[in-house]
């Protein structure tokens, strides 16, 4: 069913819509026992409270799953807090969805969690293929009599379903695509599982003009019309229109072998003489694409932005002083700098670039008598000369163009090491270092402009000399400074640049890092993994071993 045409197809292809009214607006209806979602005998009902036994978790868990299985779904809602709801889910799901024959086995009881695996069968237009996944609910009290019942989300009958998407059955929204590389290499979930959610993207985006056809699936649909439809099964395949990408096969197994060693953790490499995307992995419980994006302060790897505008400004080169005491002071915060770092009175810039010294970048942050800075100077060069911050990157899938406000006070001082209000994805963060070192900006692409004929985003790019100076930083970081070790056994032409961000309520700091190999430029991070090189560094390297 095509998004936008649905009024056109009613009663060939089913619709469930998930959720319907806000779930806090009612939590009582007529049915179960005299428990809370019924009506039991007059009178007075004396409310439950305390915790709630496993024997209540149990019995409550048990009549949902019996009443769901025989598909009787206002008996199932009326063991839910939210009965409404749940009989809208479950009707639709056993008669618009056409999903059948279900059954329930509890895997687990663990305090009021109950994990559980369904059976079912999905038939459509003489079709039938078998259901299967594994889903979970929580058993609370409720507000009204303290019953035990079913804490109501749409996830508890699929856990990939959100409030408001629908489930439906029919033809598929788009035709299959056979995404390839740049080298003609299929490229599968099943072989990169990370590219499962960017697949679906793609396809979503482009199967109506890579030449194939629809095929017969359940799927989700998402409540953000923006969002991809999501195929649970296909009951008749459709013939899949090719779509070459930017992307290396060799590139991307390396990328998802590099994430999986750190939870939480995202790649992306881009070629910094094309801006083509060569490689994009998450390793999220969440699923979201935050390499593209992720909205995250990038800590010092956005020193290499700041270090671009003391050049361009005339503030500094890379052989100014540029002292690391071991605190600054700007407009009344006082920054410092990693614990154990001793300081540095007679360091240059490119020797406080290289320990990632936040007080020397600090100190530079209001420039010179004779070259001031402003609250936008940090803005500008983001914007005018990397491309960075004007929503105009057209990479093929969702991304995020990075954020570098114009910020008075204390932010001013914080975005310059990477904190403040600042706000970048691995994807940005690549496309810098790409920028820093060949000069130009190229938007990161995944798909290229000729496929679809669009405009991509522009940026003037650095000078020669700012170019050399960075690439110069960038090396002796790489080779002396903080990303030594993990750069350590590289060979040809290197550079990086490590970070660590602190983010309130985290026990540490995200970790980040980005680094280029001769055509190759590489940026991961990794929530709570601490210092650059702890967890993002050893990502980054990985891939870039590949060298593309």
């Amino acid at each position: 069913m095509r998004k936008g045409a649905k009024a056109a197809i009613v009663g060939t292809v089913f619709a469930v819509m998930v959720g319907g009214a806000g779930y806090g607006a009612y939590n009582v209806v007529t049915a179960i026992s005299g428990d809370e979602g019924g009506s039991g005998p007059a009178g007075a009902v004396t409310k439950k409270s305390g915790p709630l036994s496993k024997d209540e978790v149990k019995d409550s868990s048990s009549k949902f799953f019996t009443a769901w299985e025989k598909a009787e779904p206002a008996e199932a809602g009326g063991y839910t807090n939210f009965p409404e709801a749940a009989e809208k889910l479950l009707t639709a799901y056993g008669t618009d969805a056409h999903i059948t024959h279900v059954k329930i086995k509890t895997h687990t009881v663990i305090g009021t969690t109950v994990s559980f695996a369904v059976d079912a069968t999905v038939s459509y237009d003489g079709k039938s293929k078998p259901l299967a996944y594994d889903s979970e609910l929580k058993v609370v009290r409720g507000a009204s009599t303290g019953a035990p019942l079913v804490d109501w989300q749409p996830s508890v009958i699929h856990p990939d379903l959100r409030r408001d998407d629908t489930l439906f059955t029919g033809e598929a929204s788009s035709p299959p695509i056979e995404a390839v590389d740049r080298s003609g290499v299929v490229l599968t979930k099943e072989k990169f599982p990370s590219l499962g959610p960017i697949l679906d993207e793609l396809r979503a985006k482009y199967g109506d003009t890579a030449g194939g056809t629809p095929g017969v699936e359940l799927a989700i649909r998402r409540a953000d019309d923006n969002a991809p439809d999501k195929t649970l099964v296909t009951l008749a395949k459709g013939r899949a229109g090719k779509l070459r990408t930017t992307l290396s096969a060799t590139a991307q197994g390396a990328a998802e072998k590099a994430v999986k060693e750190y939870d939480e953790s995202s790649v992306v490499a881009v070629k910094p003489s094309t801006g083509e995307v060569l490689a994009v992995a998450n390793h999220r419980a969440d699923g979201f694409n935050a390499a593209f994006q992720g909205t995250l302060a990038p800590g010092s790897t956005m020193k290499i932005i700041t270090s671009a505008m003391l050049i361009d400004n005339g503030v500094a080169s890379m052989s100014s002083p540029a002292p690391c005491p071991q605190t600054a002071t700007w407009q009344s915060q006082t920054f410092h700098n990693l614990t154990g770092m001793k300081p540095n009175p007679g360091a240059t810039l490119a020797n406080s670039f290289a320990r990632s010294c936040n007080t020397a970048f600090v100190k530079l942050v209001d420039g010179t008598e004779a070259h001031p800075l402003t609250d936008a100077s940090l803005t500008t060069e983001a914007q005018e000369h990397f491309g960075l911050g004007q929503n105009n990157w057209k990479t093929g899938i969702a991304s995020f163009d990075g954020k570098v406000p114009a910020s008075a006070g204390p932010d001013r001082a914080a975005n310059a090491i990477g904190q403040g209000q600042v706000q970048m994805s691995p994807l940005n963060m690549a496309s810098v270092t790409a920028t820093a070192i060949t000069g130009a900006f190229r938007q990161p692409v995944i798909v290229s402009r000729k496929v679809d004929d669009r405009q991509l985003a522009t940026a003037r790019g650095l000078s020669p000399n700012t170019v050399a100076q960075l690439r110069s930083m960038l090396r002796l970081t790489a080779t002396s400074g903080t990303a030594a070790q993990v750069m350590a056994g590289l060979g040809g032409d290197i550079g990086a640049k490590t970070g660590s961000a602190e983010v309130d309520g985290q026990s540490k700091s995200n970790s980040w890092f980005t680094g280029y190999r001769n055509d190759i430029a590489a940026a991961a991070m990794t929530q709570e993994g601490g210092h650059g090189g702890d967890a993002a560094g050893p990502i980054v390297a990985d891939v870039l071993r590949t060298g593309g």
